[in-house]
Formats: C-alpha cells, sequence, structure tokens
C-alpha cells in the first residue's frame, strides 16, 4: 500500500517537471490528433457513414496533403450516385452556399456529433467541406496552430473558386473555432474578408480553457504552475485568440452555445458576443452578430447542438440576412 502511494505521489509530483522538460506533450494534448476516433472507419469511404458525400484530398503546402469530405445539398441527392469526384467539385457552382467544417480535437472528420451536424446542413440544403487538419484523421504532417490555419485558408479559398460566386461560410466547433477566426483574419487583413462565420461552442483564447482543465486544476496551488502552462502554450506557438481575433473581424457572425457547456464555458461565448458588438460600433458597421443560448436543461453541453430541431431555421435565417 505504502508503494503505490508513494507511486502516486512521484507520479503526481513529476508532472509540472515532465511538461517543463518536453512542452510539445501539453500541444499535443490540445490538439489530441492521435486520438483517431471513431476506430475502423475508412476515411476514404464516407459512404459507410455519410451518404451523398466524395473523399478527396488537397495538397496545402509542400508535404502535406488534407482529407476533406464533400457533403451535397439535398437538391443533388438523386444526382449523386455513381459519380465523380469532378463532378461532386463541379456542383460547388449550382448557387448553394457552402459552409466550411473546421472541427474540434479529438478524432477525425467521421465522429458521431460531426456527421450528424453535416446531415442536417446537407438536408437544409448546403454544400459541406468537412476538412481533417494536417495531422488529424489520414491527413499527412503535424499538426500546429499556424499549420492547421494553413490548411483552412487553403480549403477556403479552393472553395471560393470552385463555387462561383457562392456564399462559403466557416464553422468553427470549438478548437475549430479559434481556426476560424485565425483564417478570417488572415483574409480581412488581405482585403478579402469572409462572407460569413458560424462558431460553436467557442473559447476566448485556448489557454483559458487549459488552465480550467481538470487535470490543470489539480496543480493550480502549486506557485508558478498557473505561468508554467502559459510559457508552454507561448513556447509552442499555440493561442487561437479568438478574443483579439474578433476585435478585429467585422464580418457577420453567429454564435452557438450551450449553457451546460462543461469543456468551454458558456461565459466566454457571451464574452466574444459583446466583444464583437464593440468591435462593430468601433468599426462603424451594421454587418450582424448574433448569438443563440441554449439552456442548460437540454443537455446540449459541447458537443450536441445538433440535435436542437431549429437549428437548419437559425443558419437559414442568418446566411439569407448576409445574401440580401
Amino acid at each position: 500500500m505504502k508503494r503505490a502511494a508513494s507511486f502516486l505521489i512521484t507520479v503526481y509530483a513529476s508532472v509540472p517537471v515532465v511538461l517543463h522538460l518536453f512542452p510539445w506533450i501539453l500541444g499535443h494534448a490540445i490538439f489530441a490528433h492521435l486520438l483517431r476516433l471513431p476506430f475502423f472507419v475508412d476515411l476514404d469511404r464516407p459512404e459507410d457513414v455519410l451518404n451523398h458525400t466524395c473523399n478527396f484530398y488537397l495538397g496545402t503546402e509542400e508535404g502535406v496533403s488534407v482529407g476533406v469530405w464533400h457533403t451535397l445539398p439535398a437538391s443533388k441527392w438523386e444526382e449523386a450516385a455513381g459519380k465523380s469526384p469532378e463532378w461532386y467539385r463541379g456542383t460547388l457552382g449550382d448557387g448553394h452556399p457552402v459552409v466550411i467544417y473546421l472541427h474540434g480535437n479529438v478524432g477525425t472528420r467521421a465522429l458521431h456529433h460531426r456527421v450528424e451536424l453535416v446531415k442536417i446542413l446537407s438536408a437544409a440544403g448546403y454544400h459541406v467541406l468537412s476538412l481533417d487538419y494536417r495531422g488529424f484523421g489520414d491527413s499527412s504532417g503535424e499538426p500546429s496552430e499556424a499549420g492547421m490555419t494553413s490548411d483552412a485558408l487553403y480549403l477556403y479559398k479552393w472553395a471560393k473558386t470552385q463555387s462561383k460566386g457562392s456564399l462559403v461560410c466557416l464553422w468553427g466547433h470549438s478548437l475549430g473555432s479559434g481556426v476560424a477566426t485565425n483564417a478570417a483574419f488572415e483574409l480581412q487583413l488581405r482585403g478579402s474578408p469572409v462572407e460569413a462565420i458560424i462558431l460553436e461552442s467557442p473559447y476566448t483564447r485556448i489557454g483559458e480553457v487549459v488552465v480550467i482543465h481538470p487535470l490543470a486544476k489539480m496543480y493550480m496551488f502549486l506557485p508558478g504552475f498557473d505561468s508554467l502552462l502559459w510559457n508552454i502554450l507561448d513556447k509552442n506557438r499555440i493561442e487561437f485568440p479568438n478574443d483579439k481575433n474578433l476585435k478585429f473581424l467585422t464580418c457577420p457572425l453567429l454564435i452557438l452555445h450551450a449553457e451546460d457547456d462543461n469543456v468551454v464555458p458558456h461565459h466566454m461565448g457571451l464574452t466574444l458576443y459583446q466583444t464583437s458588438l464593440q468591435a462593430r460600433k468601433q468599426h462603424n458597421t451594421e454587418d450582424q452578430v448574433e448569438m443563440i443560448s441554449y439552456s442548460a436543461n437540454l443537455g446540449f453541453s459541447h458537443s450536441n447542438i445538433y440535435l436542437d430541431p431549429n437549428l437548419p431555421n437559425v443558419v437559414r435565417g442568418f446566411l439569407q440576412k448576409r445574401r440580401q
């Protein structure tokens, strides 16, 4: 018994030291890309979990190939049987809006709640492009904030070219919310602002989620542990600063957040909403900012907002305002 207790104490005490010596561990924990859930799903065969979908790959930079699923809008379902990837690509210019789905950490584009959301958006009449960033799923390379943002930018520019003027919206969930606002920030700097952004369960900045994680809280009484985490994030160049980005962005924005979110607290979404409203005033623009808060008694938590039966109407209303 004493040996077991001594071992546990040693393991517990060694964590801060290990993090200090091997800062990449924290980055791997944040991305959790090595957990390629669900197991035994062939990402090259999206039809096993998602109909009317074509798999393809894009070389976002030298040595990096990322996997993407293109799911068709409802109006194209009957035509899709047996069609080639080239046919799928051609449909992006049919006038229907295109949603680029940027998922959170852990798992692949085949994870259940991601697939269910794509089904809903497809049935509502949207093309959906679901991206696995570098290092995730069957995509090559290793994840980093800069690299993941680069992947999203490449896919966005590719989609804009293929869509022939159709609206292209960035949808970021959880970790993907930071990828979405990073990409939008870069595009606005270049004079090509995105047409719309939807942020689902977004955080203010990723470090503020890390320091409230239950495992981190176990060490917060140690002097300097909080600073250690922030320093490691800085060394890994991991920031995902939604709060800073939204002070600059002026494109139409919709925030979706559940009050019972047990990963990213609801108050972070509220903070981003207020930040965006203030940015509109400072930049003297009337582009809409909306936030939908879901009551805790609905039980949507962090990843189940797709269960809202009114979600298609919420998205449709938001995007239609943008198109008017």
